[in-house]
């Protein structure tokens, strides 16, 4: 009996013993796969950063003039987009055949893109492709667009010395169109006052779309609403005396109080100002691009259009042409874009911008004095602003309305676009109803006289002292578009 029961315990304690082995085995080989399954990943993740960037910071999205990728050789009603029937594909995947109509950037991208990460003992090889999805084109300011686009991407993560390993990440990559207009007025400063707004000065909103074309803007006559004048700013909004924001603040501060440099709060009020819509918090700052500088760049040559002015003296170039008597001319693009250089218009003369799909006229500076008018007839204007001085740099108040008016009597303020780069005030004064878009990004915007704004306003700071009426065209962020921030989103993962 003893000696069974010692050759039981015996075999017991093997048994034990192997059990433990065994399990220790498996959870080296465990950590094993583990690792090799996270070093595939990482370099899986390498290849999707890489393709990210590469996408973001190094591609040029089709129409590309200089690489000859028109959007007309692709077939975007479908998703994926495809070429010559078959979906748009960027590899640097050995496996995965690439599908792009310009050889040249299907190089650029498996040049870029191939590549190896040293992990421990062993390497770590990458291969990513990109798969187009979808691919639209917006209109933006100046009669330009801008392409959208989906991106699937899919990299692999291999290890082949050694225990071999293989992680697929899959993500998409895309940009989504967003209003560029949806704000009656946006300072991009972050700072104290980038927005002021004083006396009875106001925001409130309307449809130019329902506007009949004649008389005023009434609640029945284009929608005028005591709601809808957003504001927004990166910083701070000054309010003082009656003035009232008939709608939200959007900025990315907090706090409603005294405003410093160390501590820029959201909105800083006194005596009865008012924002009705309250505050929204921005998770961060909005970025407004400027707007590319004028092409062809206009001369800086003085033209001063008065009374006695007539269209010799504009010195238009075929095939533009002018028509009209002294003091009261009519500039005709004709499909052209029309330069002139510092234009100064004084003495009561009226100068007036033919429209068209759009007529686009590049102009060194404006100012407007005396009395003076200037128009635009039906269809839209673009007046892009190089505002630049003889050395290159930019000139003091390249855009300058006082005393004047600026019409359009269709109330769409999408038909005259004011474009400016620069970093100089603009001054926009006037004794009656204006209808037009400013997009300033980087210049200070200010507003004088009482005469109603009609359209939206977009400069680094924007102060409006005399009791001027905002009023936003609720139109706008139907007609214009901003290329939203890039999103890497639906990510997954798979390992084999």
């Amino acid at each position: 009996m003893a000696l069974v029961l010692s050759l039981l315990l015996t075999m017991t304690m093997s048994l034990a013993i192997a059990s433990m082995l065994v399990m220790a085995q498996t959870e080296t080989l465990s950590t094993t796969n583990y690792r090799l399954m996270s070093q595939a990943r990482y370099g899986a993740e390498s290849g999707m950063q890489k393709t990210v960037n590469h996408l973001l910071n190094t591609y040029t999205p089709p129409p590309g003039v200089s690489n000859g990728d028109p959007i007309t050789a692709y077939n975007t009603t479908v998703s994926p987009v495809t070429y010559n029937g078959n979906p748009v594909i960027l590899s640097a995947n050995a496996s995965v055949a690439s599908n792009y109509p310009v050889a040249g950037i299907q190089t650029a991208f498996r040049d870029a893109l191939q590549g190896s990460l040293p992990s421990g003992t062993t390497t770590v090889n990458f291969a990513p492709y990109a798969r187009l999805l979808a691919m639209q084109q917006v209109p933006t300011y100046g009669g330009t667009t801008a392409t959208l686009q989906t991106w699937e991407i899919v990299s692999n993560g291999t290890i082949t010395l050694g225990k071999p390993a293989t992680v697929e990440v899959t993500a998409i990559l895309e940009r989504q169109k967003i209003p560029a207009q949806g704000f009656a007025a946006f300072g991009t400063a972050a700072s104290c006052g980038a927005i002021i707004l004083s006396g009875t000065s106001s925001t409130d909103s309307y449809d130019s779309s329902t506007y009949s074309g004649s008389g005023s803007i009434t609640s029945s006559n284009g929608g005028l609403l005591a709601s809808g004048g957003n504001v927004g700013t990166n910083g701070n909004l000054t309010e003082s005396g009656q003035a009232t924001v008939n709608g939200t603040l959007s900025t990315p501060r907090v706090g409603v109080g005294n405003c410093s440099s160390g501590n820029v709060t959201a909105q800083t009020s006194s005596g009865g100002a008012t924002v009705t819509g309250g505050i929204v918090q921005l998770p961060q700052a909005i970025t407004m691009p400027a707007p590319a500088a004028p092409s062809p760049m206009p001369p800086t040559t003085n033209l001063t259009i008065n009374s006695s002015a007539n269209c010799a003296s504009l010195g238009l170039s075929s095939p533009a042409t002018c028509t009209g008597s002294s003091g009261d001319l009519t500039i005709h693009p004709n499909g052209s874009t029309v330069l002139l250089g510092d234009v100064t218009i004084s003495g009561g003369a009226n100068l007036t911008l033919a429209g068209g799909t759009p007529s686009t006229f590049n102009i060194n500076s404006l100012s407007i004095t005396g009395n003076s008018h200037i128009g635009i007839t039906s269809g839209s204007v673009v007046i892009n602003v190089a505002g630049k001085n003889s050395s290159g740099g930019w000139m003091s108040n390249p855009f300058d309305t006082s005393g004047t008016s600026f019409s359009n009597s269709s109330m769409d303020p999408s038909q005259l676009q004011i474009l400016y780069a620069g970093t100089e005030q603009i001054r926009i004064t006037g004794g009656s109803d204006q209808a037009m878009v400013v997009y300033a990004p980087n210049a200070p915007v200010q507003l004088s006289g009482n005469s109603g704004y009609y359209g939206s306003i977009i400069g680094s700071t924007i102060t409006n002292t005399g009791g001027a009426g905002i009023h936003y065209d609720r139109h706008l962020s139907q007609i214009f578009f901003a290329v939203g921030n890039s999103m890497l989103s639906a990510f997954s993962w798979n390992k084999f």
